[in-house]
């Protein structure tokens, strides 16, 4: 039956049930379309074509069993988001995750195992043990402290699926947990597409510090998320040792050049200053207000000097690499890849220069 993967693709689109059957030239009718999702119904060869192509997926990918199911969806967002966005990114995220399992299996590459703390979920009793939960991951993952250049393919390396999708302005990630037939959970993190790499890269790991800790009740869980985010990317001992222990000033300059050092907004920064008290409050307040006068806190949050935009790349490459060991066609690839044979093409002739 296609029910579910029918309306996983229409609800990814966008599409209410009379759009698409506008889309298909009232070849049957949005009741017929309804029934079809709900598996009352089966439709004939003529209409899951003319379904698949205006759904922009395939005819297979609609025939399809491999059914997964979201678990902790939790969205990173400034305010309330519609019902509609929020169901948009979860088929999004589902139809995503199922093409990235699905290539893992035809290369026989099993998923990469969760590799988190043994002692997960961390226990936070107070903000400054968001602290402690940072330095947990690093000795975890012996990293010592320095700074990480490519987070994306750190955390897919420990079994993170990450993916970049174009989401809503105000919403910056989200994070859940998506169950296999087999009963075990892939983690998944997601990254708004649109946002400049620094805000990237702080949201990566603010959403993995949900994955890792537990806070007490009455905590602000988003407060030590964030202070989990500012102790991982800026380790203490090294921020000390670029910038001093106790700071009168700091100029936009300065900030500007710490950027790409650890990787992380001149905000970021200024915030975990603060935190560790390497400047008072009133330094603070006068960053920030420049900050604002610039308009580096309003969107879309450009600041000067940007970090590259991070780009998950891993399933990608197993894409290619099927390709070329020929375990599936192009127009396969092209399919996981939601994208034409012709840009494909193009992509697998490319050089790294280019």
């Amino acid at each position: 039956m296609i029910g579910r993967r029918l309306k996983l693709a229409r609800v990814g689109s966008g599409l209410s049930l009379r759009a698409v059957e506008a889309k298909i030239d009232n070849i049957v009718s949005a009741q017929a379309i309804g029934k079809y999702e709900r598996d009352e119904m089966m439709p004939n060869s003529t209409t899951l074509i003319a379904l698949a192509r205006a759904l922009d997926v395939s005819e297979n990918y609609l025939l399809g069993q491999n059914n997964l199911e979201l678990e902790g969806l939790e969205f990173r967002k400034k305010k309330s988001v519609a019902k509609k966005v929020e169901s948009q990114v979860e088929a999004q995220v589902l139809s995503h995750v199922e093409r990235y399992l699905e290539i893992e299996e035809i290369i026989n590459s099993p998923s990469l195992e969760w590799d988190q703390p043994r002692e997960a979920p961390l226990p936070v009793y107070e903000l400054k043990d968001a602290e402690f939960v940072a330095e947990k991951l690093r000795v975890h993952w012996h990293l010592g402290c320095d700074p990480i250049s490519n987070l994306t393919e750190f955390l897919e390396e420990r079994g993170i699926k990450v993916l970049s999708l174009p989401l809503a302005t105000s919403v910056s990630g989200l994070t859940c947990w998506v169950k296999r037939r087999n009963g075990k959970q892939v983690p998944v993190i997601v990254i708004n597409a649109n946002d400049s790499g620094e805000r990237q890269r702080f949201t990566l790991v603010h959403e993995l510090g949900h994955m890792v800790l537990s806070a007490a009740p009455g905590l602000d869980e988003e407060k030590v998320a964030h202070r989990v985010a500012g102790a991982f990317l800026m380790p203490a001992t090294i921020l000390w040792l670029e910038i001093g222990k106790h700071r009168s000033k700091l100029t936009i300059g300065e900030l500007i050049r710490l950027k790409h050092v650890f990787g992380v907004s001149a905000q970021a920064i200024t915030y975990r200053c603060k935190d560790l008290e390497i400047i008072d409050n009133q330094v603070f307040q006068w960053l920030f207000t420049e900050f604002g006068r610039r308009g580096w806190r309003t969107p879309p949050y450009k600041e000067n000097a940007p970090i590259p935009q991070e780009k998950p790349c891993r399933f990608e490459r197993l894409c290619f690499r099927a390709l070329a060991e020929e375990a599936i066609s192009e127009a396969k690839a092209a399919e996981l890849l939601d994208m034409s044979v012709d840009k494909l093409r193009k992509l697998m002739e490319q050089t790294s220069d280019e």
